[in-house]
């Protein structure tokens, strides 16, 4: 069965996020003085072939674990559907 997974990677918390600092400057720059903070991540879009959701979530769990996240400063959450 196919899965399709997003796994998102962000910042761990008291980790400085320049560039998501510099984001929120350009932000009010333009006007955008409602938005109050900013952080950067990224998105991966995976499609998971496994036989339980379960497994499919482990799967990209140890992908994530192994290169998509860099433990030491980054987090990630794991969505899956179908």
């Amino acid at each position: 069965m196919k899965f399709s997974i997003n796994v998102r990677v962000l910042l761990k918390d008291g980790v400085l996020d320049p560039q998501g600092q510099t984001i929120g400057r350009a932000l009010k720059d333009l006007g955008f003085d409602s938005i109050t903070k900013t952080s950067t991540g990224k998105l991966f879009k995976l499609e998971v072939n496994a036989e339980t959701e379960a497994q499919a979530k482990t799967i990209a769990a140890d992908a994530a674990g192994k290169l998509l996240a860099n433990p030491v400063i980054e987090r990630y959450e794991i969505e899956v559907s179908r």
